[in-house]
């Protein structure tokens, strides 16, 4: 759902050829999304067979033809619809590193300590990468504060854990 929002969203804002919405989604949007160019094409030609956007052949000077999409009525009615479901659905968050805590008591300490602590320097890394990316006014710049108060949470979170083993076992 958030796949087709996001390319919906974006091709609301203009109209965009393939490599555009990518390359848009690549250079700004990465922190919010996985979103490989194999699955938006794939979505961008499900949304076409849907009647939501429409793709015409456009060619620039000697460069390859070109599908450009736009959005469709159809597709707006879309668009407004999976906005509203996507702000009011709560989605759960699985940490895939949780798997290696359900058997942190088969590792000794002295390993496992190490080893979360180069977990919490890795989540450090990305929150100072994230909080050197230049302020960014409305949703947008809801998309950072979201990405750092999780990681800040994260890092907090790990100190405890950290601190939970290292009393453990004095």
């Amino acid at each position: 759902m958030e796949k087709k929002l996001l390319l919906l969203g974006l091709l609301r804002r203009q109209d965009m050829h393939g490599y555009q919405l990518n390359e848009f989604i690549d250079n700004n949007l990465a922190l919010c999304t996985d979103l490989k160019k194999p699955t938006a094409y794939y979505l961008l030609d499900q949304m076409a067979q849907d009647g939501w956007i429409s793709a015409a052949a456009a060619q620039e000077g000697n460069r390859p033809l070109r599908r450009v999409y736009r959005l469709t009525e159809a597709g707006e009615a879309a668009f407004q619809r999976l906005l509203r479901d996507n702000l009011e659905e709560y989605t759960p968050v699985n940490f895939s590193g949780d798997i290696g805590l359900a058997f942190l008591d088969w590792m000794p300490p002295e390993e496992a300590l190490p080893l979360l602590e180069a977990q919490k320097a890795q989540a450090q890394s990305r929150l100072d990468e994230i909080r050197a990316i230049p302020a960014h006014a409305g949703s947008l710049g809801l998309i950072f504060s979201h990405q750092i108060h999780h990681i800040q949470a994260e890092l907090n979170w790990l100190e405890y854990v950290l601190t939970v083993i290292e009393k453990e076992n004095k």
